[in-house]
């Protein structure tokens, strides 16, 4: 929907307001955006469909040849989720602890760095602000698997391998974060409001946690989420830091689990792909209930952040 320029009008005995002329949406292009959009919608949900039809087959029924899209005549989901809970000594539910953890901790610890890190960058002004703001930009533009091998040497040389730290602790660094906090808070939080607050006597830190804080929350939530979400999918850095499998998250134990029944093949392997289909479907139930259940506050914040 357009809108033209806003126009004067008047009324009898009433003061000129300003009024918007908004023209009718073009059916047409409204028509091809609702075809673009269903079609983009099927192209997403269809995989996840696939996940929910698959997981209830057992190994018969995967390579039986039925439609892959549809449920076979003997749906058996409780059977493979106590496949699932008890394949190699009940691995996978440490695996799921394991992610839980990780995903908390390095999740948390992004955002609170982030949230300092971006209300500093929009409300104070310091000497090398706008260098290290431009390397903070230029930091969001490399991939993280890139960091991977340089970061595993150095933690190699602390003793930090095949800890749980070596996942933490990289997890904390949020660039993104960063950036979306910052231009959050710049807009957000008015500067008479928190030179008020001075003026009455708070100090730096009153003012961030009484004031600031809560007009933060809607942008804090979407930081949250994201770098849960990172850090939950995060693939490649547990595998390489990662030696021992108690410590796998769901992610790199899901893959070994695919690698052994790609290589045993009809020789066994295939038993193994119910319960790593099923616990694919099991390690993403989490994050949907997170995004509905916060939804409202990570929706208001990446459009008031100017980012939807």
């Amino acid at each position: 929907m357009s809108a033209t320029p806003i126009e004067i009008t008047e009324t009898r005995g009433k003061p000129r307001k300003l009024v918007e002329r908004r023209s009718a949406p073009r059916p047409r292009g409204r028509a091809s955006l609702n075809i673009v959009l269903a079609l983009l919608v099927v192209y997403f949900l269809v995989p996840f469909w696939w996940l929910i039809v698959n997981s209830s087959k057992t190994a018969a029924g995967l390579f039986g040849g039925d439609n892959a899209l549809w449920f076979a005549d003997d749906i058996n989901y409780l059977g493979n989720l106590v496949d699932l809970f008890t394949y190699g000594g009940g691995i996978y539910a440490r695996w799921l602890a394991n992610t839980a953890l990780y995903a908390v901790l390095g999740g948390v610890g992004a955002t609170v760095l982030a949230v300092l890190a971006g209300y500093g960058f929009a409300k104070y002004r310091f000497a090398g602000r706008r260098a290290a703001f431009a390397i903070l930009l230029g930091a969001v533009m490399v991939p993280t698997t890139a960091l991977v091998i340089p970061t595993f040497v150095l933690f190699a040389q602390v003793g930090w391998t095949n800890t749980i730290w070596a996942v933490i602790f990289p997890s904390l660094l949020n660039p993104f974060g960063v950036y979306l906090m910052n231009v959050y808070a710049r807009d957000a939080v008015p500067d008479e409001l928190l030179d008020a607050a001075r003026v009455d006597g708070a100090g730096e830190f009153r003012t961030f946690f009484r004031v600031a804080l809560p007009m933060l929350r809607p942008a804090i939530v979407t930081v949250l989420l994201l770098s849960v979400v990172a850090v939950w999918n995060n693939y490649f850095l547990p595998l390489v830091m990662l030696s021992d499998n108690r410590l796998f998250p769901v992610t790199v134990g899901i893959g070994v689990w695919q690698s052994t029944a790609s290589t045993y093949g009809a020789a066994g392997g295939q038993t193994l792909w119910s319960i790593i289909i099923l616990g694919s479907l099991v390690s993403v139930i989490p994050l949907i209930i997170a995004f509905l259940a916060l939804q409202k506050y990570w929706r208001g914040g990446l459009a008031i952040g100017s980012l939807k």
